[in-house]
């Protein structure tokens, strides 16, 4: 009995001998198909990650880089020369493709015992610079004066240090820190 099972069961896979091959190739098929279709999900996901993190950095770098920069000298004035009563500076900007509304800007005063935020201001076009656009926009080639009104409750007796920060509506902040010098005059080069 055991040699006619035998024989039916060599019979009904005679005409099979090929079969394990093709189901190979299938099973091997479907592997690599499923690898690459990983492989696409992974590789995505990382170019995704890639940008996201570019972005971030790019975000980043415009924040931190500065947009504004002092150009010459910064004055103490004071018009009755016995207290300095306002700084004035020029700033241009760093990156000309960029562009400051300077009535977005903001200014803060501090020193060892006041600290005033957002104190009065003014600016204007230097002399020698052409407007190009809208009156209160800094521009590639342009400067503008600004003068800071110290704060009336701001000691300034000789010697104390101070310093102002100018935050531009992007950018880094720009930070002037000068001392009081010993002698009081009506224009005096602050260091």
């Amino acid at each position: 009995m055991r040699k006619r099972f035998l024989k039916l069961i060599a019979r009904l896979h005679r005409g099979q001998r090929g079969m394990t091959g093709l189901e190979t190739a299938i099973i091997l098929i479907a592997f690599v198909t499923v690898a690459s279709v990983l492989a696409y999900s992974v590789l995505s996901a990382g170019i995704f990650a890639a940008e996201r993190g570019k972005a971030t950095v790019y975000q980043g770098l415009a924040s931190a880089q500065a947009t504004m920069s002092i150009q010459g000298s910064v004055l103490g004035l004071s018009p009755n020369g016995t207290k300095l009563e306002q700084i004035q500076f020029t700033v241009a900007l760093t990156l000309e493709d960029e562009s400051v509304d300077m009535n977005s800007v903001v200014i803060n005063y501090f020193d060892a015992e006041v600290h005033s935020e957002d104190i009065t201001w003014t600016s204007e076009i230097n002399g020698g610079c052409t407007e190009r656009g809208a009156a209160n926009l800094l521009e590639a080639d342009e400067q503008h004066v600004v003068v800071v009104t110290i704060p009336d409750a701001a000691t300034m007796d000789a010697y104390n240090k101070f310093t102002v920060q100018v935050f531009p509506p992007t950018g880094a902040t720009l930070s002037i820190q000068r001392t009081v010098p010993g002698a009081i005059q009506a224009v005096m080069n602050l260091y």
